[in-house]
């Protein structure tokens, strides 16, 4: 019982540092996006050139967008919250439900709380406001990590690629549509990385003593490929805007079609390795947060 104490105890450490890292990273993607000039027009160049192309993935970008309504996603978390009581998992049951709910309302409150200023670089969205984080983009991942954590352990590894994917795709697709900069969705997906730790920390708390963790359930290939996947596209979207930079002073509209592709491109890439990145830390641990029970 005390090793299992300690090992608790370690894991627990291990989600409060990842809360912290993922917060951290969001306030950093909010001041260098939306606050610092050169980070307004990197973003800018990204959207504007989501025109590439465009007429081609309308079709299937606004069926993926119009799929995530207030109504589908009550749907999803009914179905989530049905996955976790059919194991008899009551607890699993409502945390996964509190990190839907939760990551959409921060994202809401944030959405509308925080302030966009002016520095005349996108004149035409000027009126539209803060548009960070993605509501679409904290949906989708906010539900594909539900369903990782409510799934049993065969099927795990098959739901974190699927849903990390479909996330991935919602949060490029706000970007091809655009609704969002891609500042907006990787914000968004860390938003929903910050309550997945936390919802690891209330299932450790309501974790019962039947409970038994074996490192046979552990997905580490799974993980590192999701994680070393990430972080690689992570690094070439910071290349891509990296080579941006030097044509900072040029209005994003004047840009020619190879860095409005790179920004474009780079940005994408960006977007899908965040996904990645939160889910092969979720994957790694869960085996930890929701155990086999004896008995």
């Amino acid at each position: 019982m005390r090793v299992r104490a300690t090992a608790r105890g370690w894991t627990a450490v291990w989600l409060v540092i990842l809360a912290i890292v993922q917060a951290a990273a969001f306030l950093a993607v909010w001041r260098v996006a939306v606050h610092v000039e050169v980070g307004q027009w990197v973003d800018t160049v990204a959207l504007t050139g989501n025109r590439i192309g465009q007429d081609r993935i309308d079709g299937p970008v606004d069926r993926i967008l119009n799929a995530m309504s207030v109504v589908s996603l009550l749907a999803a978390t009914a179905v989530i919250g049905f996955i976790a009581l059919i194991r008899g998992r009551i607890a699993l049951a409502v945390t996964a439900t509190l990190l839907i709910a939760g990551a959409n309302a921060t994202t809401q409150l944030l959405k509308y709380g925080l302030t966009r200023p002016d520095f005349g670089i996108d004149p035409e969205r000027i009126y539209a406001g803060n548009s960070l984080p993605s509501g679409h983009a904290t949906v989708a991942a906010s539900v594909a990590v539900a369903l990782v954590l409510v799934l049993p352990r065969t099927v795990r590894v098959f739901g974190a690629f699927l849903g990390a994917g479909y996330a991935a795709i919602a949060g490029v697709a706000t970007l091809s549509a655009g609704w969002h900069r891609p500042s907006d969705a990787v914000a968004a997906f860390l938003v929903v990385g910050v309550w997945a730790a936390l919802a690891g920390l209330l299932l450790l708390i309501t974790q019962r003593e039947q409970a038994q963790v074996e490192s046979a359930d552990a997905h580490r290939v799974a993980a590192t490929v999701l994680g070393v996947g990430g972080v690689l596209a992570v690094v070439a979207c910071g290349f891509a805007l990296a080579w941006l930079v030097d044509l900072r002073g040029t209005p994003p509209a004047e840009l020619a079609r190879r860095p409005l592709l790179v920004g474009y491109a780079g940005s994408a890439a960006g977007i899908a390795g965040t996904m990645g990145v939160v889910m092969a830390l979720v994957l790694a641990a869960v085996h930890r947060l929701v155990p086999r029970v004896k008995g």
